[in-house]
């Protein structure tokens, strides 16, 4: 039933997504507000489900709550991302921060979090049993953190283009991306570091292994980032986002993707068949 109503709701996405492109105006607006909305269900949604209401509060607390205080910050204060203001084609706003872009955050946090647990190798424990090794979870927040802050270098070339927020002062900015500046990015890997370090303690045990159920999640961070290279390349007339984006994303969704396909062809057997389960959860659901 998990991996069911995943799967469907990462379709409706993936179909509002194609759409995008041949979009325009208050059209394009609303159908990015829909497509946040929907990203942010398919995510807190996986996660109620798939490891219950602990690990869904942690997430909507941390993601969402967290989101919008970080957010609020910024356009009262211009930290820690720099100096901008949100239109108003992004629906209704709190404080000057649109209620869906904390949404953003939590949309892709999430898959973030199971992408590089994945990797890491699930859940970890020292020789007397007692916890993730040091190294490990260092390795896993460092991967999570720049899983979801990578996403950013896709994000917000693709959103100033459309106008739906604008900065006061661009500079210095990276190259090809002129319009946000450097400040952004840094911000954006602050506040990755701390969400994706208080996710666990929140979430509990429940958030140290991957298995069946996670692969919409899974499937939904790689989709990201191949449909994002080529959406910016060919559709969308942005090539150095194109560029940077697959560059920074490509530290976690690279090693996924290899990752997933040696396990599919039977080169890590057995792995998620050991992972930890919830009593009388079965996780191929």
């Amino acid at each position: 039933m998990t991996r069911r109503i995943s799967w469907t709701l990462l379709a409706v996405l993936v179909l509002a997504q194609i759409c995008y492109p041949l979009t325009t105006g208050a059209t394009r607006a609303g159908l990015t507000v829909a497509t946040v909305v929907l990203g942010w269900l398919l995510s807190v949604g996986h996660a109620l489900l798939s490891r219950g209401p602990r690990v869904a509060a942690a997430l909507v607390a941390v993601a969402t709550g967290g989101g919008f205080a970080i957010e609020a910050i910024g356009v009262a204060t211009g930290v820690p991302f720099g100096s901008y203001d949100y239109s108003g084609e992004l629906g209704p706003k709190l404080a000057g921060v649109p209620l869906i872009i904390p949404l953003a955050w939590t949309w892709m946090a999430w898959p973030a979090w199971l992408a590089a647990v994945r990797l890491t190798g699930g859940r970890t424990v020292t020789a007397d049993g007692s916890g993730p090794t040091v190294g490990r979870w260092v390795g896993r927040i460092a991967l999570a953190t720049v899983g979801l802050a990578a996403w950013d270098l896709f994000l917000d070339p693709q959103m100033v283009a459309e106008g739906y927020w604008v900065w006061r002062d661009a500079t210095p900015a990276l190259p090809g991306l002129a319009g946000i500046p450097v400040s952004n990015y840094l911000g954006w890997l602050l506040f990755a570091v701390l969400m994706m370090s208080a996710l666990r303690p929140l979430a509990g045990p429940a958030a140290e292994h991957t298995d069946r159920r996670d692969h919409p999640m899974l499937a939904l961070y790689l989709w990201t980032y191949f449909s994002s290279i080529l959406a910016h390349a060919v559709f969308l007339d942005l090539p150095a986002s194109a560029l940077w984006g697959a560059a920074g994303m490509a530290v976690t969704a690279v090693p996924l993707a290899v990752t997933l396909l040696r396990a599919r062809r039977g080169g890590d057997p057995g792995r998620e068949a050991h992972q930890p389960h919830r009593p009388g959860v079965d996780a191929t659901r």
